[in-house]
Protein backbone atom coordinates (compact mmCIF):
# COMPACT_ATOMS: atom_id res chain seq x y z
CA UNK A 1 0.00 0.00 0.00
CA UNK A 2 1.34 3.43 -0.95
CA UNK A 3 2.45 5.96 1.66
CA UNK A 4 0.42 8.97 1.96
CA UNK A 5 2.57 11.58 2.20
CA UNK A 6 0.86 14.89 3.52
CA UNK A 7 1.91 18.00 2.24
CA UNK A 8 2.74 20.64 4.77
CA UNK A 9 0.91 24.17 4.63
CA UNK A 10 2.82 26.82 2.98
CA UNK A 11 3.23 29.54 5.54
CA UNK A 12 6.35 31.18 3.78
CA UNK A 13 8.35 30.68 6.86
CA UNK A 14 6.19 32.36 9.49
CA UNK A 15 5.44 29.11 11.31
CA UNK A 16 2.08 27.43 10.94
CA UNK A 17 1.43 28.62 14.67
CA UNK A 18 2.45 31.95 13.93
CA UNK A 19 0.73 31.77 10.72
CA UNK A 20 -3.02 31.34 12.29
CA UNK A 21 -2.46 34.73 14.55
CA UNK A 22 -4.90 37.51 13.68
CA UNK A 23 -2.59 40.56 14.53
CA UNK A 24 -2.73 42.80 11.63
CA UNK A 25 0.16 42.68 9.03
CA UNK A 26 2.90 40.40 9.20
CA UNK A 27 5.60 42.18 6.67
CA UNK A 28 5.62 46.14 7.09
CA UNK A 29 5.97 47.97 4.14
CA UNK A 30 9.58 48.71 4.84
CA UNK A 31 10.79 44.92 4.27
CA UNK A 32 11.22 44.57 8.14
CA UNK A 33 8.59 41.40 9.93
CA UNK A 34 6.35 41.78 12.67
CA UNK A 35 8.05 39.74 14.46
CA UNK A 36 10.80 40.25 17.70
CA UNK A 37 12.65 37.18 19.57
CA UNK A 38 13.82 37.96 22.93
CA UNK A 39 14.01 35.14 26.05
CA UNK A 40 18.06 35.70 25.31
CA UNK A 41 20.86 37.08 27.11
CA UNK A 42 21.55 40.88 25.55
CA UNK A 43 24.78 39.64 24.41
CA UNK A 44 23.82 36.34 22.58
CA UNK A 45 21.65 38.66 20.76
CA UNK A 46 22.69 42.22 19.93
CA UNK A 47 25.75 42.92 17.79
CA UNK A 48 27.34 46.37 17.41
CA UNK A 49 29.08 45.62 14.03
CA UNK A 50 25.62 44.37 12.53
CA UNK A 51 23.76 47.78 14.24
CA UNK A 52 26.02 50.04 12.68
CA UNK A 53 25.40 48.28 9.50
CA UNK A 54 21.95 48.59 9.30
CA UNK A 55 22.00 52.09 10.67
CA UNK A 56 20.63 55.19 8.53
CA UNK A 57 23.72 57.12 7.26
CA UNK A 58 22.56 60.22 9.79
CA UNK A 59 22.38 58.03 12.19
CA UNK A 60 25.55 56.37 11.95
CA UNK A 61 27.46 59.62 11.62
CA UNK A 62 25.65 61.13 15.01
CA UNK A 63 26.43 57.60 16.53
CA UNK A 64 30.04 58.07 15.64
CA UNK A 65 30.18 61.93 16.73
CA UNK A 66 28.39 60.54 20.38
CA UNK A 67 30.70 58.41 20.72
CA UNK A 68 33.34 60.34 20.28
CA UNK A 69 31.78 63.04 22.54
CA UNK A 70 31.52 60.49 25.17
CA UNK A 71 34.95 58.92 25.06
CA UNK A 72 36.95 62.06 25.49
CA UNK A 73 34.86 63.61 28.33
CA UNK A 74 35.47 59.92 30.33
CA UNK A 75 39.36 60.87 29.73
CA UNK A 76 38.56 64.06 30.25
CA UNK A 77 37.28 63.32 33.67
CA UNK A 78 39.93 60.67 34.64
CA UNK A 79 42.77 63.21 34.05
CA UNK A 80 40.69 65.62 36.14
CA UNK A 81 40.55 62.61 38.77
CA UNK A 82 44.36 62.37 38.57
CA UNK A 83 44.47 65.70 40.22
CA UNK A 84 45.61 69.68 39.19
CA UNK A 85 49.80 67.83 38.89
CA UNK A 86 48.66 65.76 36.57
CA UNK A 87 48.48 67.80 33.07
CA UNK A 88 50.80 70.98 32.62
CA UNK A 89 50.84 73.66 30.22
CA UNK A 90 47.36 75.42 30.85
CA UNK A 91 46.62 78.01 33.31
CA UNK A 92 43.07 77.46 34.55
CA UNK A 93 41.39 78.63 37.76
CA UNK A 94 38.11 76.95 37.50
CA UNK A 95 36.66 73.76 37.71
CA UNK A 96 34.78 74.45 34.09
CA UNK A 97 38.16 75.60 32.63
CA UNK A 98 39.79 72.50 34.30
CA UNK A 99 37.36 70.24 32.52
CA UNK A 100 37.57 72.11 29.12
CA UNK A 101 41.58 71.88 29.20
CA UNK A 102 41.56 67.86 30.38
CA UNK A 103 38.48 67.90 27.31
CA UNK A 104 40.43 69.25 24.34
CA UNK A 105 43.98 67.11 25.86
CA UNK A 106 42.10 64.09 25.27
CA UNK A 107 40.95 64.76 21.81
CA UNK A 108 44.79 65.96 21.08
CA UNK A 109 45.72 62.38 22.33
CA UNK A 110 42.75 60.80 21.28
CA UNK A 111 43.31 61.19 17.64
CA UNK A 112 46.47 61.36 17.64
CA UNK A 113 47.03 64.80 16.76
CA UNK A 114 49.21 66.30 19.96
CA UNK A 115 50.10 70.05 19.69
CA UNK A 116 52.09 69.76 22.63
CA UNK A 117 50.57 72.58 24.97
CA UNK A 118 49.31 70.57 27.16
CA UNK A 119 51.51 67.76 28.41
CA UNK A 120 51.12 65.32 31.05
CA UNK A 121 53.17 65.19 33.96
CA UNK A 122 52.52 62.70 36.28
CA UNK A 123 52.79 58.69 35.87
CA UNK A 124 48.83 58.04 36.22
CA UNK A 125 48.51 60.54 33.22
CA UNK A 126 51.19 59.32 31.14
CA UNK A 127 49.46 55.84 31.81
CA UNK A 128 46.39 57.33 30.83
CA UNK A 129 47.07 58.84 27.95
CA UNK A 130 48.99 55.33 26.80
CA UNK A 131 45.64 53.89 27.26
CA UNK A 132 44.07 56.51 25.54
CA UNK A 133 45.69 56.56 22.37
CA UNK A 134 45.37 53.01 22.17
CA UNK A 135 41.73 53.36 22.19
CA UNK A 136 42.13 56.08 19.13
CA UNK A 137 43.96 53.81 17.50
CA UNK A 138 41.32 51.25 17.77
CA UNK A 139 38.63 53.42 17.40
CA UNK A 140 39.45 54.88 14.22
CA UNK A 141 40.23 51.29 12.85
CA UNK A 142 36.69 50.50 13.85
CA UNK A 143 35.39 53.59 12.39
CA UNK A 144 36.88 52.78 9.23
CA UNK A 145 36.22 49.05 9.10
CA UNK A 146 32.20 49.45 9.29
CA UNK A 147 32.44 52.63 7.24
CA UNK A 148 34.04 50.41 4.09
CA UNK A 149 31.42 47.87 4.77
CA UNK A 150 28.66 50.04 4.52
CA UNK A 151 30.05 51.33 1.23
CA UNK A 152 30.99 48.32 -0.11
CA UNK A 153 27.44 46.15 0.99
CA UNK A 154 25.07 46.65 -1.93
CA UNK A 155 21.71 47.33 -1.37
CA UNK A 156 18.65 47.69 -3.70
CA UNK A 157 16.75 50.62 -3.25
CA UNK A 158 13.13 49.77 -4.75
CA UNK A 159 10.60 51.85 -5.10
CA UNK A 160 7.30 50.08 -4.34
CA UNK A 161 3.92 51.77 -5.60
CA UNK A 162 1.73 52.74 -2.29
CA UNK A 163 -0.96 51.07 -4.11
CA UNK A 164 -1.83 47.83 -5.73
CA UNK A 165 -4.69 47.74 -7.64
CA UNK A 166 -7.06 45.41 -9.00
CA UNK A 167 -7.36 46.54 -13.06
CA UNK A 168 -8.78 45.64 -16.01
CA UNK A 169 -6.87 42.95 -17.92
CA UNK A 170 -7.32 41.61 -21.45
CA UNK A 171 -10.70 41.77 -21.13
CA UNK A 172 -11.35 40.34 -17.42
CA UNK A 173 -9.27 41.86 -14.53
CA UNK A 174 -5.78 41.48 -12.54
CA UNK A 175 -3.90 42.50 -9.55
CA UNK A 176 -1.33 44.91 -10.27
CA UNK A 177 1.47 46.92 -8.24
CA UNK A 178 4.41 48.53 -10.05
CA UNK A 179 7.83 48.73 -9.45
CA UNK A 180 11.40 51.40 -9.85
CA UNK A 181 14.58 51.08 -9.42
CA UNK A 182 15.47 54.28 -7.34
CA UNK A 183 19.51 54.18 -7.58
CA UNK A 184 21.62 55.34 -10.94
CA UNK A 185 23.43 51.72 -10.80
CA UNK A 186 21.65 49.11 -12.99
CA UNK A 187 19.70 46.18 -11.92
CA UNK A 188 20.00 42.76 -13.97
CA UNK A 189 18.18 39.68 -14.42
CA UNK A 190 15.00 40.99 -11.73
CA UNK A 191 13.00 38.10 -10.66
CA UNK A 192 10.29 38.61 -8.62
CA UNK A 193 8.03 36.09 -6.13
CA UNK A 194 4.58 37.17 -5.44
CA UNK A 195 2.16 35.43 -2.74
CA UNK A 196 -0.99 35.66 -0.82
CA UNK A 197 -2.29 35.49 3.12
CA UNK A 198 -6.19 34.78 3.02
CA UNK A 199 -7.75 33.64 6.54
CA UNK A 200 -10.68 31.21 4.79
CA UNK A 201 -13.22 28.69 6.66
CA UNK A 202 -11.88 24.81 6.44
CA UNK A 203 -13.60 21.99 8.55
CA UNK A 204 -15.38 24.76 10.57
CA UNK A 205 -12.06 26.59 11.36
CA UNK A 206 -11.13 29.71 10.22
CA UNK A 207 -7.21 28.86 9.11
CA UNK A 208 -4.78 31.85 7.35
CA UNK A 209 -3.48 30.06 3.76
CA UNK A 210 -0.99 31.25 1.77
CA UNK A 211 -0.78 31.07 -1.51
CA UNK A 212 1.87 31.75 -4.70
CA UNK A 213 0.43 33.85 -6.93
CA UNK A 214 1.53 33.42 -11.35
CA UNK A 215 2.32 36.35 -12.57
CA UNK A 216 2.03 37.34 -16.07
CA UNK A 217 6.21 38.17 -16.37
CA UNK A 218 7.94 36.58 -13.31
CA UNK A 219 11.64 37.78 -14.11
CA UNK A 220 12.82 40.32 -16.68
CA UNK A 221 16.57 40.81 -17.89
CA UNK A 222 16.63 44.47 -17.64
CA UNK A 223 15.27 46.63 -15.35
CA UNK A 224 16.19 50.40 -16.79
CA UNK A 225 12.40 51.83 -16.50
CA UNK A 226 9.32 50.49 -14.09
CA UNK A 227 8.00 47.23 -14.35
CA UNK A 228 4.33 46.53 -13.50
CA UNK A 229 3.95 43.25 -12.18
CA UNK A 230 0.74 41.64 -13.51
CA UNK A 231 -1.29 38.77 -11.71
CA UNK A 232 -4.34 37.38 -13.78
CA UNK A 233 -7.42 36.84 -12.00
CA UNK A 234 -8.29 33.50 -14.25
CA UNK A 235 -9.70 30.39 -13.24
CA UNK A 236 -6.45 29.16 -11.14
CA UNK A 237 -6.19 32.48 -8.86
CA UNK A 238 -6.55 31.88 -5.28
CA UNK A 239 -8.94 35.97 -5.65
CA UNK A 240 -11.21 34.50 -7.91
CA UNK A 241 -14.64 35.12 -6.72
CA UNK A 242 -13.36 37.70 -4.33
CA UNK A 243 -14.70 41.33 -3.43
CA UNK A 244 -13.13 44.50 -1.56
CA UNK A 245 -15.01 43.14 1.33
CA UNK A 246 -14.24 39.74 1.39
CA UNK A 247 -11.15 40.47 1.00
CA UNK A 248 -10.77 42.79 4.13
CA UNK A 249 -12.36 39.99 6.24
CA UNK A 250 -9.96 37.44 5.22
CA UNK A 251 -7.35 40.05 5.98
CA UNK A 252 -5.82 39.99 2.47
CA UNK A 253 -2.17 40.24 2.66
CA UNK A 254 0.39 40.25 -0.34
CA UNK A 255 4.06 39.69 0.64
CA UNK A 256 6.59 39.89 -2.63
CA UNK A 257 9.73 39.69 -2.63
CA UNK A 258 12.74 40.79 -5.27
CA UNK A 259 15.84 39.58 -6.69
CA UNK A 260 18.29 41.16 -8.63
CA UNK A 261 22.17 41.41 -9.26
CA UNK A 262 22.92 44.87 -8.67
CA UNK A 263 25.67 46.20 -11.79
CA UNK A 264 28.40 48.21 -9.38
CA UNK A 265 29.12 44.84 -7.55
CA UNK A 266 27.88 42.29 -9.24
CA UNK A 267 26.39 40.60 -6.08
CA UNK A 268 22.25 39.84 -5.72
CA UNK A 269 19.91 42.14 -3.58
CA UNK A 270 16.92 41.99 -2.06
CA UNK A 271 14.04 43.51 -1.65
CA UNK A 272 10.63 43.39 -0.01
CA UNK A 273 7.47 44.52 1.47
CA UNK A 274 3.60 43.89 1.52
CA UNK A 275 0.02 45.26 1.18
CA UNK A 276 -2.70 44.78 2.89
CA UNK A 277 -6.43 45.35 2.33
CA UNK A 278 -5.92 48.88 2.70
CA UNK A 279 -3.47 49.57 0.17
CA UNK A 280 -5.92 47.81 -2.68
CA UNK A 281 -7.65 49.88 -4.94
CA UNK A 282 -10.44 48.18 -6.50
CA UNK A 283 -11.37 49.13 -10.51
CA UNK A 284 -8.69 52.01 -11.33
CA UNK A 285 -5.71 51.93 -13.83
CA UNK A 286 -2.22 52.85 -13.28
CA UNK A 287 -1.11 56.54 -15.45
CA UNK A 288 1.55 55.88 -17.48
CA UNK A 289 4.97 57.17 -16.85
CA UNK A 290 6.45 57.79 -19.71
CA UNK A 291 7.37 60.89 -20.92
CA UNK A 292 7.68 61.88 -24.38
CA UNK A 293 8.28 65.24 -24.35
CA UNK A 294 11.38 65.00 -25.44
CA UNK A 295 10.90 63.85 -28.37
CA UNK A 296 13.74 61.47 -30.13
CA UNK A 297 15.78 61.53 -27.32
CA UNK A 298 16.64 59.42 -24.79
CA UNK A 299 13.48 57.30 -22.38
CA UNK A 300 12.12 59.46 -19.85
CA UNK A 301 10.33 58.00 -16.61
CA UNK A 302 8.63 60.21 -14.32
CA UNK A 303 9.10 58.48 -11.25
CA UNK A 304 6.64 60.87 -9.52
CA UNK A 305 3.68 58.83 -11.58
CA UNK A 306 4.60 55.59 -10.01
CA UNK A 307 1.66 55.85 -7.31
CA UNK A 308 -0.80 57.57 -9.48
CA UNK A 309 -3.74 55.83 -11.22
CA UNK A 310 -7.46 56.72 -12.74
CA UNK A 311 -10.39 54.98 -11.62
CA UNK A 312 -12.25 53.25 -14.19
CA UNK A 313 -15.88 53.17 -14.52
CA UNK A 314 -16.67 49.23 -14.67
CA UNK A 315 -14.94 46.43 -13.81
CA UNK A 316 -14.86 43.44 -15.80
CA UNK A 317 -16.02 39.84 -14.69
CA UNK A 318 -12.95 37.56 -14.65
CA UNK A 319 -13.89 35.00 -17.39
Amino acid sequence: MAKIVREEPKDLGFGSVLAQQSRGRMLNRDGSFNARRHGLPWRATWSVYHQMLELSWPAFLGALVAAYAVLNSLFALGYLWLGPGALSGGEVVTAHGAFWQAFFFSVESLSTVGYGHIVPVSFGAHVLMSVESLVGLLGVAFATGIGFARFSRPRARILFSEKVLMAPYRGGRALMFRIANQRKTELFEVSAKVSVGLFERHGGERVRRFYPLALERQNVTFFPLSWTLVHPIDAESPLRGHSPESLDEAEFELFILLSAIEEAFSQTVHARTSYTAEDLVWGARFVSVFDYSGGEGPIRVDLRLLDAYDPVPTLPEPE
